[in-house]
């Protein structure tokens, strides 16, 4: 795992030490994603630069050093990840000719591109990546990115100069950035807790998105990526070429896919372990390693003295009975209270999924005692994990006969008053209420009813259900629209399922711009790296295939995978309600973060920051204060802002 850095400066007109002295600078806000070594490489007469840090995991020799480039000496590459099958790939070239100096999958993806061109060799590539390619014979420069995105790249022009790298802290040392913020990305943010590729939180500056290249020759004003594998295309061709044999052999195919993804990426020359949570999908990846490997895999859990945070007497059984060597730390409230100030510069931009603290308080006490994790993350999007699909799918049952026209109007009469004026007028009836509305705030329920009556279709639905900040464009001072998606996720998918088109949204969404993004800062922020089994393509594709009768059986989902984990850990020590991996946050923010939320909301900051209207986030907040209501959600969207906003401007 490392981090890569470069620009592209088209007037020329810097001299070779300068271009050295600036990539230097960009790679080394990098340090955290590759310690063990760095290196530049420019071209003076054509003003490109290029930077790397390494995180040494296979061929920790200098035959593996970055920049690194082509035996034919045409290519120049920096790569962040791994290709997994490069050893497979490394036979089949040498049959072609080649000779390798070192074991580097570096090597590999040069002689591969050397070989096939840059569209097959990705094709053949089995990896999480992300890299920058330059082309000394076409005078091109290529920007990668893996199928899925789990290894990130931000790019953009600033001025006369084409700017890229692993994290937002590489670009804006670079003299020619301007760090203005784009306040559409802003609201899309208030409303997904996260910034949406291909937009970043500054105007100008992208996301390259998942399974695309962009290429350019330093004269199209704007080139548009081009995908060269889609996750829409692998959703629709599995759902209309399902699978057709058995429940048994389905098992049986996936648990063999599974167990080589999950061999592929135990291959390193330093210490490897893995994330156990005792859920589903970690017990799972957990136990296909186990079983492959002649020594106790090392595991690791956090834990919680709250109970209803906390999952690792569960872990600690399902190591237990596999043999792991498993390490457990229980996290104080000031243990995690203290990753807070970190999260700005960790992140990079505004990020507010709050289970970012035990992601990364695991991360820390993983690279205590190895540089390679792996991960359960994948699970609840292509196996029908989350509770909101089976939600969303009961709810669209139950309202979607009803026209269109009758549902608006019950809408609007249910938030004509507000929730305020709601709990008081039915605080007198308290006793005849339907039980749904026996609560301190029925009010909340009837105008949360109202908002999901109003929603114009089940896609609409789904957007509402996970969405926060509904008025985000009121919210942010000079938004003028809401930003959308491009490539293959903004296409209106064919997919005949409602659950299915949750799970592809939530797979070209929610997993590589908030799941994914969580676990390489984390990990990253660290220097550990998290390889991610369920992410093989090879394992989505076939997951696509599988229908939904064998993800979803008695109103539970992820049945074929729990048939696979049954094999290796009694059904007992698994079947529990989904926690998640939250934190209380509700409770901090009354109480040992009050001060410093208090600070941040301040209204006299928020009209001199410019950025945000007072007014509503005032109210929540003194709502949240009183326990009224409960916004944490929508609070620390707005303090994850601040925090950043601080910390960066």
């Amino acid at each position: 795992m490392c981090g890569i850095a470069g620009f592209w400066n088209i007037s020329r007109r810097v001299s070779p030490e300068e271009l050295c002295y600036i990539v230097q600078q960009m790679s080394d806000t990098l340090l955290h994603r590759g310690p063990d070594n760095g290196g530049s490489w420019v071209d003076a007469e054509i003003g490109i630069a290029l930077g790397h840090r390494r995180l040494a995991i296979v061929d920790l020799s200098r035959e593996g050093h970055q920049p690194m480039i082509s035996a034919n000496g045409r290519y120049v590459i920096v790569f962040n990840g791994e290709i997994y099958n490069f050893l497979e790939l490394k036979r089949q070239l040498e049959v072609l000719g080649h000779h390798f100096r070192g074991r580097s999958d570096t090597e590999v993806m040069l002689a591969s591109f050397s070989q096939w061109g840059l569209y097959e060799a990705l094709g053949r590539f089995n990896g999480m990546f992300a890299f920058a390619l330059w082309d000394r014979q076409e005078r091109i420069l290529h920007l990668g990115r893996d199928r899925l995105g789990e290894k990130p790249i931000y790019y953009g022009w600033m001025g006369q100069t084409f700017l890229f790298g692993s994290e937002l802290k590489a670009l804006k040392v670079h003299p020619a950035f301007q760090a203005k913020i784009n306040r559409d990305a802003l609201a899309v943010f208030l409303r997904n807790n996260y910034v949406p590729a291909p937009y970043s939180i500054y105007e100008g500056i992208y996301k390259l998105p998942p399974g695309t290249v962009l290429t350019w020759n330093g004269m199209d004003a704007h080139p548009n990526p081009v995908p060269y594998w889609s996750a829409l295309k692998a959703a629709e061709l599995g759902v209309n070429q399902p699978f057709t044999g058995s429940e048994i052999e389905a098992v049986a195919q996936m648990e063999a896919l599974l167990q080589d993804a999950v061999g592929l990426r135990m291959v390193a020359d330093v210490p490897l372990g893995a994330f156990l949570s005792g859920g589903v999908d970690s017990s799972t990846v957990v136990a296909l390693m186990q079983a492959q490997s002649s020594q106790s895999v090392k595991t690791f859990t956090i834990g919680f003295d709250e109970d209803s945070y906390n999952e690792a007497h569960y872990a600690k059984a399902v190591a237990q009975h596999l043999g792991t060597d498993h390490t457990e730390l229980y996290v104080t409230p000031k243990d995690a209270l203290a990753v807070i100030p970190k999260l700005p510069t960790l992140y990079d931009e505004p990020f507010s999924d709050s289970s970012q603290i035990p992601t990364f308080l695991i991360s820390q006490l993983a690279k205590q005692y190895v540089t390679v994790s792996l991960s359960g993350d994948g699970g609840d999007e292509l196996f029908a994990g989350y509770k909101r699909y089976f939600w969303g799918r009961s709810t669209w049952q139950k309202i979607g006969w009803i026209p269109p026209t009758l549902r608006q109007a019950v809408a609007r009469s249910l938030s004509s008053l507000s929730p305020q004026t709601w709990n008081r007028g039915l605080a007198n009836f308290h006793g005849l209420l339907p039980a749904k509305l026996k609560q301190p705030t029925p009010g909340d329920k009837l105008h949360w009813i109202a908002e999901i009556l109003a929603v114009s279709d089940a896609k609409a639905l789904y957007t509402s259900m996970i969405s926060h900040w509904k008025e985000r464009e009121a919210l942010v001072v000079n938004s003028l629209k809401p930003l959308m998606n491009y490539s293959d996720r903004q296409q209106l998918t064919q997919l005949p399922d409602f659950i299915q088109h949750m799970m592809y949204h939530d797979t070209v969404n929610y997993l590589p711009d908030d799941i994914l993004v969580k676990v390489d800062r984390a990990s990253m922020g660290v220097s550990l790296e998290s390889r991610i089994p369920f992410l093989d393509h090879r394992v989505v594709e076939l997951a696509w295939r599988i229908p939904v009768s064998m993800k979803i059986r008695n109103g539970q989902g992820k049945w074929l995978l729990r048939q696979i984990l049954y094999k290796y850990v009694p059904q007992n020590l698994i079947e529990r309600p989904k926690m998640g991996f939250g934190m209380p946050i509700d409770s901090w923010l009354r109480v040992p973060l009050r001060d410093w939320a208090e600070a941040l909301l301040d209204e006299h900051r928020l009209q001199q920051e410019g950025f945000l209207n007072p007014q509503p986030i005032r109210q929540k907040w003194a709502e949240h204060l009183s326990s009224e209501r409960d916004w944490q959600n929508y609070l620390w969207d707005v303090l994850m802002f601040q925090a950043w906003l601080e910390e960066n401007h």
